[in-house]
């Protein structure tokens, strides 16, 4: 089931600094029980450390990309020697506040040699907030920067976000925010050569057959329609470039905590799923994030078997399609099956707008 795509794509720098699928519906798709065994794939770990709500007896986040691990290791020792506040500081997310130097120092040693050794060669990562870091993040920035100040005045970006029914969101979509520079520069900087460029790499475009900018921009135009936008963290700094006052879930106040105390549960593991399956045997609940969207339909194949098959009884797998339709399901029925209903039902829901739906498969 492997992929040589550690081979074609450099893994030397943060591709994500933050997670860009909601972790709320993906915690809901799971329902994990408690004392159970999850696979995450770690990305920036944001959506694995939600996951330890659940208090399952472990988590592995597991990459091929070892940056990504180190990023997930940072943020886990964080967790679990810091407040929240000073998390919130150290992260970023409270931007120029607080000496981001001294706070490394003193938990650098809790780190792993490798990863310890990885962040004191790149500390200005740190010290400019390392949310802010990750090249897709830094491909929304210059959106926020350089092209959305072509289009709106700040004030009516600030209006976007303000409090107003559905109706009234509609209405100012389709009177103030829909005009010609919108549809046209919005189109021009989501299209398929400049994501390529700036944010995601070419490699992960490969198996996208539809037209990407249009494609965005109409999941974009429905969501912004929607009063759902007005608090949705990844669309502030979508547009934006900040999260102002919204927060990823797994820093929220309600959630903080329960996964304070579960976060040593949670181990990072550099590989493959197929590697972490033959250290720690079956799961019960895995989040794949959208890694099919990378694949051919015949390492699509090998791998929905691969992972059915360490899948314990009536465990769940949880993941996104984005632009390649890809459904496990669909091409193993004997062994899975499809949550028609919940999946669709969290589709609808889903804040990351983007996607084109969230599936939910069981183990038969």
């Amino acid at each position: 089931m492997k992929s040589d795509l550690n081979k074609k794509v450099d893994f030397s720098i943060i591709r994500y600094a933050n997670c860009w699928e909601d972790a709320d519906i993906l915690f809901q798709g799971l329902a994990p029980i408690e004392g159970k065994k999850i696979l995450s794939i770690a990305s920036a770990g944001d959506n694995s450390f939600l996951l330890l709500k659940s208090s399952p007896e472990l988590l592995v986040a597991v990459d091929v990309n070892k940056t990504q691990l180190y990023l997930t290791e940072l943020k886990k020792v964080c967790i679990k020697h810091m407040g929240r506040e000073e998390v919130l500081q150290f992260l970023g997310f409270k931007r120029g506040s607080g000496d981001r130097y001294s706070t490394f120092d003193s938990i650098k040693n809790h780190l792993s040699n490798e990863c310890r050794n990885y962040w004191e060669k790149n500390i200005k990562q740190l010290k400019k907030g390392v949310i802010y870091e990750g090249k897709f993040e830094k491909y929304f920035i210059l959106f926020g920067k350089r092209i959305l100040p072509f289009i709106h005045f700040r004030k009516t970006t600030s209006k976007l976000f303000e409090e107003k029914s559905e109706e009234e969101q509609t209405l100012f979509y389709n009177n103030k925010w829909n005009n010609l520079q919108w549809r046209l520069l919005f189109k021009i900087f989501f299209s398929k050569y400049v994501m390529g460029k700036f944010g995601r790499d070419p490699k992960f475009l490969e198996q996208v057959k539809v037209p990407v900018s249009e494609y965005i921009y109409a999941k974009a135009a429905h969501h912004l329609k929607s009063k759902h936008s007005q608090t949705n963290f990844m669309l502030r700094f979508n547009l934006t470039g900040r999260f102002a006052n919204l927060l990823p879930p797994y820093l929220q106040r309600e959630n903080y905590d329960v996964i304070k105390k579960n976060i040593d549960k949670l181990v990072v593991f550099e590989g493959f799923a197929e590697d972490a399956f033959n250290k720690y045997g079956k799961f019960h609940y895995m989040n794949l994030s959208n890694i099919f969207e990378y694949m051919d339909d015949e390492l699509f194949l090998k791998t929905g078997k691969v992972l059915s098959e360490n899948l314990e009884e009536k465990g769940r797998i949880a993941y996104w399609n984005l632009m390649v339709p890809r459904r496990i399901s669909q091409i193993l029925p004997n062994s899975m099956e499809y949550k028609k209903e919940l999946s669709e039902k969290l589709s609808k829901i889903d804040r990351g707008f983007f996607y084109n739906q969230f599936i939910v498969d069981e183990a038969n």
